[in-house]
């Protein structure tokens, strides 16, 4: 069984530099790494890919040849993509002894809420390759400044789930740059757990611009919560403690964890016992702590020490004000 993540998000929202900073955090804890580039269009890769489609087809040759948009001609490559599976797999089968897979997608989003070709590559290569994947969807953090656009954002993220069908995590990418773009309303868990949302409605009442939309916005905030599915966990690229932790959810929700929790264990420990050279680094390390947390889900099948670190991320990130609504 291989094991392996779908990275998925809009534009912008670090998919490729997150493949190559995750490919480098795993391979100091000792997994073989293989990055698949299934984006037609980016033709500059900081990463070293195993795969890449435009050995298959190419995104500017599409347009050239058919007169189609940047859109349109992603939809055909993914379509081209799915027509040509057989490649994809005599491609990957070599690396199905000992590596772990990250698979590198476009940014068009409706690519994985509307149309199905990226569906039907990913369930194929499931059902064929015996492969065990999570979605990873990245959100660019800076959208929780505004609630028009963090609401979309979990509009994307739920139809995103209930599309492509597999053990999902939703990311907040770039949460050291959450403050960029402005202040929160609310604090950061807020977000993070997608909690009431009838109190954004009264932040977006005092835009004008939203005022006319006040109804939808109010129903669609209802579908959100009926549904219940929607939170995420934040990341800091650059941070090996804010990696570590999204690998662990990672682990978790694709079964890597419990096909080889000693493996695990040997891994994190790797990182506590000492120094390592890591391009993204910057804070300190805190893997002895991941040891503890390994050790126990060893001992007693789930772990005992780990609990919320959201509280942490926004005092690290996050500059203090007295004027945050608590509710």
């Amino acid at each position: 069984m291989v094991f392996g993540q779908v990275v998925v998000g809009p534009p912008g929202s670090g998919k490729t530099t997150y493949c190559n900073g995750m490919s480098q955090f795993l391979n100091l804890i000792g997994r073989k790494v293989a990055v698949i580039n299934l984006d037609p269009a980016n033709d500059s890769l900081p990463y070293e890919c195993a795969v890449n489609i435009e050995d298959l087809v190419k995104l500017s040759d599409v347009m050239v040849e058919h007169s189609l948009g940047p859109n349109g001609g992603l939809v055909y490559c993914m379509d081209y993509l799915e027509k040509n599976i057989d490649w994809l797999q005599a491609k990957l089968e070599p690396l199905l002894k000992d590596h772990y897979l990250l698979f590198d997608f476009p940014g068009q989003v409706e690519l994985f809420f509307l149309h199905s070709n990226a569906k039907k590559v990913i369930m194929k290569l499931i059902k064929n390759l015996n492969l065990r994947l999570t979605a990873v969807h990245l959100v660019d953090a800076h959208l929780c400044s505004d609630p028009g656009k963090y609401i979309s954002a979990l509009l994307l993220s739920l139809s995103t789930m209930l599309h492509l069908e597999l053990p999902h995590i939703n990311v907040l990418s770039k949460i050291d740059l959450i403050e960029s773009y402005g202040k929160l309303a609310f604090n950061l868990d807020f977000y993070t757990d997608v909690q009431d949302l009838s109190y954004l409605q009264y932040h977006l009442g005092q835009d004008p611009r939203s005022t006319k939309y006040r109804k939808l916005t109010k129903e669609l905030c209802e579908v959100i919560e009926n549904f219940g599915l929607v939170s995420f966990t934040t990341l800091d690229i650059q941070d090996k403690e804010s990696v570590g932790n999204l690998v662990k959810l990672i682990d978790k929700s694709n079964g890597y964890i419990f096909a080889g929790m000693e493996q695990s264990a040997v891994e994190f420990s790797k990182i506590a016992v000492g120094a390592v050279d890591w391009d993204y680094y910057r804070y300190p390390p805190c893997f002895l702590v991941f040891t503890k947390v390994m050790l126990e889900i060893l001992k007693f099948g789930f772990p005992l020490t780990l609990k919320s670190t959201v509280a942490a991320v926004q005092e690290k990130y996050m500059k203090d004000d007295d004027n945050i609504d608590d509710d």
